[in-house]
């Protein structure tokens, strides 16, 4: 699915013009923007949130080390 995004300042002028554009294409739809207010990705103007933690969620490898193996053996 692909959306077509109108700002909601353009939406008098182009939404008719684009929504007519793709009518043959079932894959596109055409939407308005209609958020409003500050951006809440950005936490006080910050472009990186320290509040978030990344982890490894891969297994550690067993402590210790190993015999070589051979291949054939």
């Amino acid at each position: 699915m692909i959306y077509c995004v109108i700002p909601q300042a353009l939406a008098d002028e182009l939404y008719e013009k684009m929504v007519a554009y793709y009518k043959d294409d079932p894959n596109v739809t055409v939407i308005i923007d209609r958020r409003e207010g500050p951006d809440r990705r950005r936490a006080a103007g910050n472009l990186h949130d320290e509040r978030r933690v990344i982890r490894d969620r891969r297994k550690r490898r067993a402590n210790g080390s190993f015999p070589p193996t051979y291949p054939g053996d």
